[in-house]
């Protein structure tokens, strides 16, 4: 919770900032007088969202009869949907609102199967049917470009089944409507008129499900984390908006530029683990979800006929993602004595080389990116069948990225001047399957994992054309 909020609040401090030169003069296409432009936030507003929500639920069944557990992360994935409305109160450059929302879900994870050794196999579906969230807004705009933190209540229906087979059959499901909380950031700007576009990252928590029943005979207790992560685009209708406000003229982004970033990441490796026999005695599919901060360094290159901007760029990422959290392949709890598969698996760093898209209306850059991924992961596998068993293996590998993200001018406490922007953006990311076999206690074993990434960041360029922004 403390590592989601601190996230959420970091990509606030530089997307706050985001807008903070969106009033400064910039080389138009025009030699017409520029006139300064003046932006009101203050009304209601309607709107649509869409986008993609990533559960990282942390979910245990134990056999408190045989007294073996298994532990690892559903990771419920699908598209989001739905509507939101609020109202806005602005003072100077600060805008404070209200806003509520309500998403239709299409996410489910139905992929984590285990086995529990002599007693039989189980299965999880856990699926995010719809939710809403009734939040405050705190931004800080400059002309029309608002950048903002958010959070408030949260509240949706999950349901999670259980289903038991081989030498223990039968279901079990909890399902109804959780409430809990949620923060986020998220950058909204001026499209023309009265329509605004915005791009936005919240973390919901909708507590922990939890219960007890009997299958076959055995006595279980089950629970899940409700922690989910979305990343949505949206586009309001400002109602009785500012008709005065006079569009400031197209920025200029030609040129180079370098920057620097930081964010967050969520990874949803769906993995296997079996033994590679002609006949397997075991089989398990779960997740592993290394999730952590991210930051680095981007360079890049533009070209500008009109208002549309293509370009180029490449970046490089530490990262701090890990997931230490599963135990699976019948963890026997005391007095029986361990006997468990943990894999430690880190993404130490990363990097994309992408094409960039844009579309610039005024000094607002709305951009889609994609191109060429590769990083680092690195997996320590743990067993205790017999004699302690560990080893680790480390992998390089390439891949694809794809994403979106808004640039602005940016100024901040006079520090900035012209030649500086911010960006907010999300970036997808697939570096294929990593495979690792080894041998324990004279049985042939295999992991394997699809790497895939969920990244949302915030950051900053310079421009050596400083015609970009010009104070």
């Amino acid at each position: 919770m403390t590592r989601s909020f601190f996230l959420a609040a970091g990509f606030a401090a530089l997307g706050t900032v985001a807008a903070q030169a969106a009033d400064l003069p910039v080389r138009p296409y025009t030699k017409a007088p520029v006139l300064a432009p003046t932006y009101d936030w203050s009304g209601f507003y309607l709107g649509v969202n869409v986008g993609l929500g990533l559960g990282r639920d942390l979910s245990n069944i134990t056999n408190t009869t045989a007294l073996q557990s298994s532990t690892a992360y559903l990771g419920p994935i699908g598209a989001i949907g739905g509507a939101q409305a609020g109202y806005n109160w602005q003072t100077g450059d600060w805008v404070f609102g209200l806003e509520t929302d309500i998403q239709g879900s299409a996410m489910r994870d139905d992929g984590f199967c285990g086995r529990f050794c002599r007693v039989g196999y189980f299965r999880f579906d856990q699926k995010l049917d719809w939710f809403g969230t009734t939040r405050a807004r705190v931004g800080l705009a400059t002309g029309p470009v608002l950048s903002y933190v958010t959070g408030g209540v949260a509240y949706g229906g999950v349901q999670t089944d259980a289903a038991f087979f081989d030498f223990a059959p039968g279901t079990f499901s909890m399902k109804g409507t959780r409430t809990g909380w949620t923060v986020g950031s998220g950058v909204e700007a001026s499209l023309g008129g009265a329509w605004t576009a915005k791009i936005e990252y919240l973390y919901v928590d909708l507590g922990t499900q939890s219960a007890n029943f009997t299958a076959g005979g055995f006595n279980y207790a089950v629970s899940s984390e409700i922690r989910e992560h979305i990343f949505r685009a949206g586009l309001n209708y400002r109602l009785g908006a500012n008709s005065s406000y006079a569009a400031a003229p197209v920025a200029y982004w030609s040129g180079f530029y370098v920057g620097a970033n930081v964010g967050g990441a969520t990874a949803r490796n769906q993995t296997r683990f079996a033994d590679t026999a002609a006949a397997p005695i075991f089989s398990e599919t779960y997740n592993l979800m290394p999730d952590g901060y991210v930051g680095g360094l981007q360079a890049g290159y533009n070209w500008q006929s009109a208002a549309w901007v293509l370009g180029i760029e490449a970046d490089f990422q530490g990262s701090t993602q890990r997931d230490n959290k599963s135990c699976m392949l019948a963890c026997f709890l005391p007095p029986a004595g361990p006997q468990q598969l943990n894999v430690d698996q880190r993404m130490n760093w990363f990097g994309t080389v992408r094409g960039r898209v844009g579309y610039s209306v005024g000094q607002t850059l709305f951009y889609g990116t994609g191109g060429l991924a590769y990083g680092n992961i690195k997996n320590n596998v743990t067993e205790l069948a017999g004699p302690p068993f560990s080893v680790s293996f480390d992998h390089t590998k390439t891949g694809w990225t794809a994403g979106a993200g808004i640039e602005t001018p940016f100024e901040f406490l006079g520090m900035f001047g012209k030649g500086w922007t911010t960006k907010t953006e999300y970036l997808y990311v697939d570096l294929g399957r990593v495979t690792d076999n080894f041998t324990n206690v004279g049985i042939n074993q295999e992991i394997s994992s699809r790497v895939t990434e969920h990244i949302f960041r915030g950051g900053i360029n310079y421009h050596f054309n400083t015609d970009v922004v010009t104070k």
